[in-house]
């Protein structure tokens, strides 16, 4: 009888220790009750079933537009994959300073999400870029991603193709353009204002306006901020045929900068005040293609492609 009560003694004390590890553990790794339940979900993912879609840009400091055209693409995505949870990341280290030091809003780097979803249990990631262009920052996106294809952090890491990419992918973002073109008469054009680069990629913006013409849009034309053509280039098309309006459109994602100042700002070097001065009459359209719904179907469609191991629609 001793025995029986002795074993009974020691079994409650070794539970109660147990009870008690748990209730420590508890208390001290969940500082509030949101971390708590972030916690409880990692835990039941560990062993591999938690599936993920990075949404990545540059970014914003415009919050106006960022719900507009990142958030709204975002959500597109989420609405579309809900057996993935979808987050974000910019690229632009000096806009997610200024959020975070103006707002109050704390976005990732895409390395830092990586790292943060590694931690949280995640074995699948597609990460879906809102670029225009494979131009400089998607292969610098491409190639911080593949440290972590090289760890085998994830079992599946795949990172989607921007906006133009293959010829089919040109035609479908006009498409998506016509959308929001005003109905030119003769003697009307639209200018669109890329953000052009030093990348050999710049040359997808003059294979887009190719592919314009190839479709009877004569009466639209590309320049770029930071590549070529430039404005002045676009000007001397515009004289050329005859062109005595224009109506400016930005060629990104997001009308932040670019779009407000140096496409439809006051300042002498703008495009709209450069083209007054060469005797033009100039509107402004100040939207970003993330507002457009057939982009961010294309978006939504390069995600899928990559869910279905074929990222960059190459012949299987």
């Amino acid at each position: 009888m001793k025995k029986i009560i002795t074993s009974i003694a020691m079994l409650s004390i070794i539970c109660g220790v147990f009870t008690g590890c748990t209730n420590n553990k508890s208390n001290n790794s969940n500082v509030s009750g949101e971390k708590e339940k972030t916690n409880v979900r990692v835990s039941s993912n560990k062993k591999g079933n938690k599936k993920g879609i990075l949404v990545v840009s540059f970014g914003t400091s415009y919050g106006d537009t960022r719900k507009v055209t990142l958030d709204a693409i975002q959500e597109k995505i989420a609405n579309n994959f809900k057996e993935y949870i979808v987050k974000r990341a910019y690229t632009s280290s000096i806009i997610r300073k200024k959020l975070k030091n103006r707002d109050n809003i704390i976005v990732d780097s895409p390395e830092e999400a990586l790292n943060r979803m590694k931690e949280e249990g995640f074995n699948e990631v597609i990460i879906q870029p809102l670029h225009i262009i494979p131009g400089e920052e998607y292969n610098e996106l491409k190639e911080s991603v593949e440290k972590f294809q090289k760890n085998n952090s994830f079992d599946k890491l795949v990172v989607g193709r921007p906006l133009l990419y293959r010829s089919e992918d040109y035609k479908k973002a006009i498409e998506a353009l016509k959308y929001q073109l005003p109905k030119l008469d003769e003697g009307q054009a639209v200018v669109l204002m890329g953000h052009g680069t030093a990348h050999p990629a710049n040359s997808s913006y003059a294979l887009f306006q190719y592919i314009l013409e190839e479709e009877g849009m004569n009466n639209v034309y590309v320049g770029t901020v930071e590549g070529y053509p430039t404005i002045n280039n676009v000007i001397r098309r515009l004289k050329k045929d005859n062109i005595k309006e224009a109506t400016l459109m930005p060629f990104m994602v997001v009308a932040g900068d670019h779009a407000n100042e140096d496409m439809a700002g006051d300042e002498n070097d703008s495009w709209k005040m450069v083209l007054k001065s060469e005797g033009f009459k100039v509107n402004t359209y100040i939207h970003g293609l993330g507002e457009n719904e057939g982009i961010r179907k294309i978006y939504v469609q390069h995600v899928k492609d990559c869910i279905n191991d074929n990222p960059f629609m190459k012949d299987k």
